[in-house]
């Protein structure tokens, strides 16, 4: 999918509350870049810590996802909120009028259903909140996607990394949010492909009933690769876990004789470059990283 000069390009919130003063960049930025953003109703509405109720969050998605004129769909910020109007959205209009979904975080609960149920790629990527402290990578990433131009990223390689090659399709987002998918009709299949995973403000042990919980429900024995994002600012008790997160995510990935790469710039980091979600991808883990779409 890919954006011509002057296609509209909605501008929402699904989860916490935000004012349009918050996003004044990523308005001035769309703009620069060739784009017409346009505001959905809950920029401004505040319900509690939320944009809006359920019913408001869900009608501006829902406004947006039927409009043909809409290119693109950037959630403005996360937080949490998204999966409580899930159950919903109709997708019916959207799959009439495809457009690209992008955020990450929270926004991981419509990258699962998204990828996974309608076939359709989204993208995982900063979000309008965040613009101010990412990196000029991170935008441009972000920049070059809408556009159709899907570029190569490399990065350094990590003492934890398994190296091999693999190819399958991508997807994957918030490791939390995928963990409150389980057992739901939502659920992803990871069967032949490649996970992405990341997540922020987590305690260690958390992690790992999280990828315990992923393992018991079968979603790693038959994936092609993983790539592990940032896990930033995680948190741990008085008595040690003993392990880094990085490291309690390997403890379950070396077994499979996969390749991972860990530290991928991507997450709630300010370097968090655009992923297309739902998308065959090759991947490449040796002294250095490197992720093709192919």
């Amino acid at each position: 999918m890919k954006l011509q000069e002057g296609d509209s390009v909605g501008i929402l919130s699904t989860a916490r509350a935000i004012d349009f003063s918050e996003i004044e960049l990523a308005d001035a930025l769309l703009r620069s870049w060739g784009y017409k953003p346009v505001y959905g109703n809950t920029i401004g509405l505040k319900h509690g810590q939320f944009a809006g109720t359920d019913a408001e969050r869900s009608a501006d998605l829902q406004t947006m996802l039927d409009d043909a004129s809409m290119k693109a769909i950037l959630f403005a910020r996360g937080g949490y909120g998204s999966i409580r109007i899930l159950d919903r959205i109709d997708f019916t209009g959207f799959l009439k009028y495809p457009k690209l979904l992008c955020g990450f975080s929270d926004v991981t609960v419509f990258h699962a259903h998204v990828n996974d149920k309608l076939g359709l790629h989204t993208v995982h990527s900063s979000m309008p909140y965040s613009f101010p402290g990412n990196t000029i990578e991170a935008l441009d990433s972000l920049r070059n996607i809408l556009s159709g131009d899907y570029r190569v990223i490399e990065t350094a390689g990590n003492y934890l990394n398994i190296a091999g090659e693999a190819s399958g399709v991508l997807i994957g987002g918030n490791l939390s949010i995928l963990y409150s998918l389980l057992g739901t009709r939502y659920g992803f299949n990871t069967a032949g492909k490649i996970l992405f995973i990341e997540d922020i403000d987590e305690y260690l042990y958390h992690i790992d009933r999280m990828m315990m919980s992923m393992q018991l429900a079968g979603k790693l024995k038959d994936l092609k690769g993983v790539i592990v994002g940032d896990f930033t600012d995680m948190k741990d008790n008085k008595v040690p876990f003993g392990k880094t997160a990085e490291e309690i995510i390997n403890s379950y990935i070396e077994p499979l004789g996969i390749p991972v790469c860990y530290k991928f710039p991507s997450g709630h980091i300010a370097d968090n470059r655009a992923l297309v979600l739902g998308r065959q991808i090759q991947l490449k883990v040796g002294e250095t990283v490197t992720l093709r779409y192919i």
